[in-house]
């Protein structure tokens, strides 16, 4: 693997994930309690023997780039790196990144460097264990000149994705965005005969979706790059690929979900904390890599805790309840204090007495959560203030705003980074909640 170089995608502004991207970037988003989205692909690629690793940013990247230099670092001897490659004013371009395949023309130097034969392209936002040994297989005896890594998926799935028709071998004909009406799904349906080839059954998944993970050839990249003005690779590099080369299908049956949405990210975090999770994040075989924090270990006390994941650095009081949650790094939970499906993003730093003394001294809440309140059906970023008593629920409303709570219309609340919800503060009363966000770092 050592002439292949990936580049991870870190997307755009991330509005789908709006408030928790407010202050970082859709990679920089933390996941499972204690990672982060960027860990997925990285930590894949290093279990893969990838070490030449490059994460394209434009927005809201400080944090990123913090995590990206205190977590991965090469011996000298290992010859690899985590490189950030920021969207930049030059003279061949003033523009930002206009989409993934603008995004990789504007790096395209890099990817030019001596040794490089083939290059992977992956995206910041997605959860899935994948080994790209496996992928170049793919790549290699087929003699493509690009490949797609696909899903299967029904029907009802399929409108929601790229799809693409195969001939016998699995060489990519067509490609089919987001088919809706039945004609459209019966051009892109395959036969069973092609997944039992490769020991699967089909079971009613009839239909194979492009995951936006791609493997190029680089001189084959290089050229489409260099000789049109393409901005996608779904929508544009890869359906005029199809038509004068060979693209080749890699099939991946694991566990793979898009987080990019509200909705998305709060299932997928809830899903690993149930008892068999379809992600596993304790897996000796692969485990998810993250910054080192050497945090203390985390305290519960005579508290009721089931089917849930605890971080590191944690205080869990007398009384609560905590269900069907994900707790992350330096959380504190007050007494008789309920979370319930929720995620709840922790602290970027552990309050000493010195510092709880100060808070109450100058009338601020302490970070975490307070005695007695309730957080149900919640994401709760980082370095909230929750007060005693208080209640975070999602009401009977379609709002996407009210108190300075977000609610998304699907029924997450999301509580933004830095909110303060003062004692007894509940939907539609009086107490007005507060935002403080000059705290830049993120950790």
């Amino acid at each position: 693997m050592k002439d292949l170089a990936c580049l991870v995608l870190g997307g755009g502004a991330g509005t789908r994930l709006f408030p928790l991207t407010a202050v970082r970037s859709k990679p920089a988003v933390p996941l499972g309690g204690k990672y982060r989205l960027i860990d997925i692909p990285i930590s894949n690629c290093l279990h893969s023997g990838i070490s030449q690793i490059y994460l394209l940013t434009q927005f809201n990247s400080q944090s990123l780039h913090s995590h990206l230099r205190t977590t991965y670092q090469f011996d000298q001897f290992r010859n690899g790196f985590v490189e950030i490659l920021a969207a930049e004013q030059t003279f061949q371009g003033k523009d930002w990144y206009q989409g993934t395949a603008d995004a990789v023309r504007k790096q395209i130097q890099v990817i030019k460097r001596r040794g490089i034969k083939h290059v992977l392209i992956l995206s910041g936002d997605q959860l899935y264990r994948m080994n790209y040994r496996e992928l170049l297989r793919t790549h290699t005896e087929s003699g493509a000149a690009a490949t797609i890594a696909a899903l299967p998926v029904n029907a009802q799935d399929a409108t929601g994705f790229g799809i693409m028709r195969l001939d016998e071998g699995g060489r990519v004909e067509g490609f089919l965005e987001k088919p809706k009406s039945e004609e459209e799904l019966s051009q892109v349906r395959l036969p069973g005969e092609f997944f039992e080839r490769y020991g699967k059954k089909p079971d009613g998944r009839d239909y194979l979706a492009s995951m936006g993970i791609y493997l190029f050839d680089r001189d084959f990249l290089v050229d489409s790059l260099e000789k049109t003005d393409y901005e996608d690779f779904g929508k544009e590099v890869f359906p005029a690929a199809i038509r004068a080369n060979h693209v080749q299908v890699h099939l991946f049956d694991g566990y793979w979900e898009d987080i990019g949405t509200i909705k998305a990210f709060y299932d997928a975090n809830l899903e690993m904390a149930k008892p068999n999770p379809a992600f596993r994040l304790y897996d000796d075989d692969a485990p998810v890599y993250t910054r080192p924090r050497y945090l203390p270990p985390t305290r519960i006390d005579e508290a009721t805790v089931k089917g849930s994941l605890i971080a590191d650095g944690c205080i869990i009081g007398a009384g609560a309840v905590v269900e069907n949650s994900l707790i992350g790094l330096r959380t504190r939970i007050g007494k008789n204090a309920v979370v319930r499906d929720s995620i709840i993003m922790g602290s970027d730093f552990l309050q000493s007495t010195a510092d709880l003394r100060a808070d109450a001294k100058e009338g601020r809440l302490p970070v975490g959560i307070g005695e007695g309140s309730v957080v149900e059906g919640a994401i709760v970023d980082k370095n909230c203030r929750i007060g005693a008593n208080v209640r975070v629920q999602g009401p009977d409303s379609d709002a996407d705003d009210m108190e300075g709570v977000v609610i998304q219309r699907d029924g997450v609340v999301c509580v933004p980074k830095g909110t303060s919800l003062p004692d007894g503060w509940t939907w539609g009363n009086e107490a007005i909640a507060s935002q403080d966000l000059s705290d830049p770092n993120d950790t």
